[in-house]
């Protein structure tokens, strides 16, 4: 049965003066720059590179809603293809919005740079420290995200932090984007912990929210100094980086 808000929270406010025994990382935006693609995005499309990165990732997140809450799931299509889609639709509603006589050329060359760019997006640079912190503290760690294994799997790779990491899940195991109450159960499912025994780090407020209402200990990696969500739940504990999820775990080496 789905957990709502007002079993949810009261929960997760409980479980904060207990440490976790486990850690769950969210992906994109969280261990990895989504907007790090701005660079190339600059080149191929001079002055709207930023835009481009924003809307690309705004419009990413709106189809994982989509296929999820409309006729409860029966247009899943895998992270991949999903973000294939945003960013197809960024460049032409860019090029469209600027009035661009290109509007409707055929960018496929631009789609497959910035795709493969995707494939390793640049990790922010204090998580090799927090996850061997948490490896050689014997605390277990997993990734819970909207991406498929295979891109979580390069990704990891390409960024030297796959030793460091116990477990991918992915929510493709059960064709449900975050913030559906299937894919955060994946991870009390993988740990074998109950959520409020867990940690959940996300630097995606929605995505820290969805998690406190689930059940678990959040933290909210608030990089760029924006306000939470206005719905009433605050996550367990806000930071400012990675590092903050040390304080969980007072053991120090």
């Amino acid at each position: 049965m789905s957990k709502t808000p007002a079993t949810a929270t009261p929960k997760a406010k409980t479980s904060a003066s207990c440490p976790p025994q486990a850690v769950l990382f969210d992906a994109y935006g969280t261990l990895f720059d989504v907007y790090s693609v701005a660079l190339l995005a600059e080149q191929l499309f001079p002055g709207q590179g930023q835009a481009l990165s924003v809307l690309w990732r705004d419009k990413q997140i709106e189809y994982t809603r989509l296929v999820t809450t409309c006729n409860d799931g029966a247009h899943y299509r895998p992270f991949w293809e999903l973000t294939r889609a945003a960013l197809t639709f960024a460049i032409k509603k860019l090029a469209a919005s600027a009035g661009n006589a290109t509007a409707t050329a055929d960018f496929s060359s631009h789609i497959e740079q910035l795709m493969n760019q995707y494939r390793s997006l640049s990790a922010f640079p204090e998580n090799r420290e927090v996850l061997q912190t948490m490896q050689a503290q014997g605390v277990p760690t997993g990734i819970l995200s909207n991406g498929d294994v295979a891109m979580l799997t390069l990704a990891l790779k390409s960024s030297g932090l796959h030793p460091f990491v116990d477990h991918i899940i992915s929510v493709d195991a059960v064709k449900k984007y975050k913030t559906h109450p299937a894919a955060y159960a994946l991870g009390e499912h993988t740990m074998g912990l109950p959520a409020a025994k867990i940690l959940f780090v996300s630097s995606n407020a929605w995505d820290a929210l969805g998690a406190t209402w689930h059940g678990y200990q959040t933290l909210w990696v608030n990089r760029s100094k924006q306000p939470f969500e206005e719905l009433g739940t605050q996550p367990t504990r806000c930071g400012t980086s990675l590092r903050d999820v040390l304080s969980f775990f007072p053991v120090s080496l």
